[in-house]
């Protein structure tokens, strides 16, 4: 194993075949002509100015790489002391300050196996530096300091009290409309002084606390806060940041020369509306599907059903278009991801929040073994509580209050008992309302059916289960090119972006749905 070391303004790699404390300190000292005898005189501190003795080096090193000090057991930790702090800036000749990361030669490399750049192995020590004076100073910043240190993430009101403080010390020193450098370097600091918040998925990892290209972010967000009441006394008003991505945005039209003759379409639709053969059914669908997307890149999705009604009565017809639009790879992430690491990772971060009886119950049908007949079964309880986890955003003091998450769920999936006429419910709800999920069962943990509910018709789902069932709903957005219910875009753009890898650097986020990512993917 590599480790980057940092000593006296130098950077060095120190190559560690045996991963001790002892082996550690000795390479260290033969790197930096550190003298021999000093060896078991030196301790080693982490970021949060813990000791680490032998016994916990491995465990430390392996999970929590960040900036290390390493002192003369003679000398005091000194707190005010910088990551940058060399041997002849310290207040002893016998004080050293050594900042490493773990690396491996294989990042060298442009990505990391899949579609998504490497970061480089760097740390912005200023940014560092920064951020820990403000919180080692500031009421609050303490605790804000050993809960990441004990759990190695923070809590929603832990994260809110250390942008507020950020945020407050920024514009103290730079104003309400501080540079972006320095809204860059509050964003970087906070990520290199707690790694684990960082998100592996947007470009530098810092994007959801500021992101420069589009002005959003948690920083940015308590800046427009203090900007906007400051406007509020002027008349001024607050510029809205614009960043767009995701299904019903316009996904590109497929190249002229996939397109079939007029003749060949027409043909097909003839057989389409005749014939009750499956495998001719699917064979037909995927020869016209560039023109079926051309209609959906028009916004002609009614017509799509007009067209094309075998959507209608033969499942399976949104994953064929799904794949042809995003291959094979992307279209199973979904079904591999949930079951193997996604759905225990939402139990977890849900056990975090508050408490309601909707939470509460949704987490014992998750976690029981015995059926419910109340409540879903353990994926689609699973399922909400991810919705939980992405509340719907508020939608502005004009309009209508925020949003609950139970309320919310209305608008992902409802339950229809078996018997119950399904035209009925279609007869009954909004022309326009988004695509939801109908199940049909005997109880809600019992279902036999699912149903993709859009413009007034029923698809039906191949999926018989609640995993499956969602990953087709999430796929009709694509293939019907219909964008996110307002309630459920949280929830959407998170499985768009972490799970589907679909668009993540084109797609607006809020920074929610990135604080979440940097947790589950850690």
């Amino acid at each position: 194993m590599l480790l980057r070391v940092s000593f006296s303004g130098e950077q060095k790699y120190v190559r560690l075949s045996d991963l001790t404390l002892d082996a550690f300190l000795k390479e260290v000292c033969l790197k930096f002509d550190i003298p021999g005898e000093k060896l078991f005189d030196l301790k080693v501190y982490d970021q949060s100015d813990t000791q680490i003795d032998a016994e916990v080096f491995e465990e430390i090193v392996k999970e929590s790489p960040g900036t290390f000090r390493v002192m003369m057991s003679n000398e005091e930790l000194g707190s005010s002391l910088s990551p940058l702090a060399t041997s002849s800036s310290a207040s002893s000749d016998d004080t050293i300050i050594l900042n490493f990361t773990m690396c491996d030669p294989a990042e060298d490399s442009a990505t990391d196996g899949g579609n998504q750049p490497k970061k480089p192995c760097h740390i912005n020590y200023e940014a560092l530096a920064l951020i820990k004076q403000i919180l080692t100073t500031k009421p609050g910043g303490e605790r804000i300091m050993q809960e990441y240190a004990k759990t190695k993430s923070l809590t929603d009101a832990t994260r809110r009290q250390m942008i507020n403080i950020l945020a407050a010390e920024m514009t103290e020193k730079h104003g309400t409309s501080p540079p972006r450098t320095v809204r860059v370097m509050y964003a970087q600091g906070i990520v290199a002084l707690f790694p684990y918040l960082e998100d592996p998925l947007s470009k530098h990892g810092y994007e959801h606390y500021y992101d420069p290209e589009s002005g959003s972010g948690y920083l940015a967000w308590r800046l427009k806060t203090i900007q906007r009441k400051a406007a509020e006394e002027k008349g001024a008003s607050v510029r809205k940041s614009t960043k767009i991505g995701g299904p019903g945005h316009g996904q590109s039209n497929l190249a002229a020369d996939k397109m079939q003759s007029n003749e060949d379409v027409e043909a097909a639709l003839a057989v389409l509306k005749h014939t009750a053969d499956e495998d001719t059914i699917r064979e037909k669908m995927r020869a016209t599907f560039a023109y079926r997307n051309s209609l959906v890149n028009d916004d002609k999705t009614t017509d799509v059903f007009s067209v094309f009604p075998r959507f209608l009565d033969t499942p399976g017809l949104i994953e064929q278009d799904f794949r042809l639009l995003f291959g094979e790879e992307t279209a199973n992430k979904f079904l591999v991801k949930w079951p193997t690491s996604i759905k225990e990772k939402v139990i977890v971060e849900s056990h975090r929040l508050v408490p309601t009886p909707e939470l509460l119950h949704l987490l014992h049908n998750t976690e029981s073994a015995a059926e419910d007949e109340n409540g879903w079964d353990s994926d689609m309880s699973a399922i909400l509580l991810l919705l939980h986890l992405l509340p719907p955003s508020a939608q502005g003091r004009k309009r209508p209050g925020k949003m609950s998450a139970s309320q919310a769920a209305d608008h992902l999936i409802r339950f229809l008992k078996a018997g119950t006429s399904v035209q009925q419910h279609l007869d009954h709800i909004s022309q326009s309302c988004q695509p939801y999920l109908l199940a049909q069962g005997t109880t809600r943990s019992r279902i036999h059916t699912f149903f993709i509910v859009i413009d007034k018709h029923a698809l039906p789902c191949k999926a018989t289960g609640s995993v499956g069932a969602l990953d087709e709903l999430f796929k009709a957005h694509y293939v019907f090119g219909t964008s996110y219910s307002h309630a459920l875009t949280n929830f959407f753009t998170f499985l768009q972006t972490t799970v589907y890898n679909i668009d993540v650097a084109e797609t607006k986020q809020t920074p929610r749905v990135a604080e979440l990512r940097a947790r589950m993917l850690r």
